[in-house]
């Protein structure tokens, strides 16, 4: 895995950014943190996409401009990731009116030559962040079943909604992890899983994977919705620890 001194699958992600910038420098910092640490499901894109989308938001947002318009502009050479965009975008109802209270973010990312972007409905209230709604767009190609295409993006969704919501292992002093169980360990409830839609790109490249990309895009997407209802913009995960910070 360790290309020129690099961990790509550390980088991967955000060294192949799609968004036409002229000027594009990646760094890595590895931190030593006492315990192994090895790749959860999608890889490096678990966090580039989230450093990278959430940024992106954070310029459109600069720049006065609107989070999907801003990321069109910058896709010209990516029609993949812009057509999912634009598909995700269209079905959960970008720019129209919303149900007081509710603010959508949105993210796109590619990981295992599969485009995703998502969608997500939120609110906030008292520090709590409830996700109400996601709608995903999906191009992985020709599609064999579409029925398994979509329950791997539901199933990826609610994995990456799990972290970004609340899950969290923490080490006490003597280096032992502190949650012992699923009342301190908290990974996604049935009942916090939001309505979801999943939408396929029709398309005749050849097919790609699904096992994975559906978890990158969902976490930068609730983060840019809270952004949208809060005016702060989470740089530590979860958002039970990053709202607070």
């Amino acid at each position: 895995m360790i290309q020129n001194g690099v961990d790509q699958t550390s980088v991967e992600g955000a060294s192949n950014l799609p968004y036409a910038v002229p000027n594009l420098h990646v760094g890595l910092t590895s931190t030593e943190v006492g315990v192994p640490p090895l790749w959860w499901r999608a890889v490096g894109s678990t966090h580039t996409a989230y450093a990278t989308e959430v940024f992106l938001d954070q310029v459109a947002a600069s720049a006065g401009a609107d989070p999907l318009a801003f990321r069109l502009a910058l896709l010209e050479h990516h029609p993949r990731h812009a057509a999912v965009l634009k598909l995700a975008a269209e079905k959960a109802g970008w720019g129209k009116p919303l149900a007081k209270g509710r603010f959508l973010g949105l993210a796109v990312h590619e990981s295992f030559h599969t485009f995703v972007a998502h969608v997500a409905e939120v609110s906030v209230s008292g520090g709590e962040v409830k996700v109400h709604r996601v709608v995903a767009a999906v191009d992985c190609g020709t599609v064999v079943n579409p029925n398994v295409v979509k329950a791997q993006i539901e199933g990826g969704t609610g994995f990456g909604l799990g972290a970004i919501l609340a899950e969290e292992l923490t080490l006490g002093a003597d280096g032992m992890v502190e949650q012992g169980n699923y009342d301190s360990y908290t990974p996604l409830r049935l009942s916090a899983m939001p309505d979801m839609e999943v939408h396929i790109v029709a398309s005749d490249a050849p097919p790609t994977g699904v096992g994975e990309p559906g978890v990158p895009s969902i976490g930068p997407a609730v983060a840019s919705a809270v952004a949208r209802a809060t005016g702060k913009w989470i740089t530590t995960l979860p958002l039970t620890r990053g709202m607070q910070s």
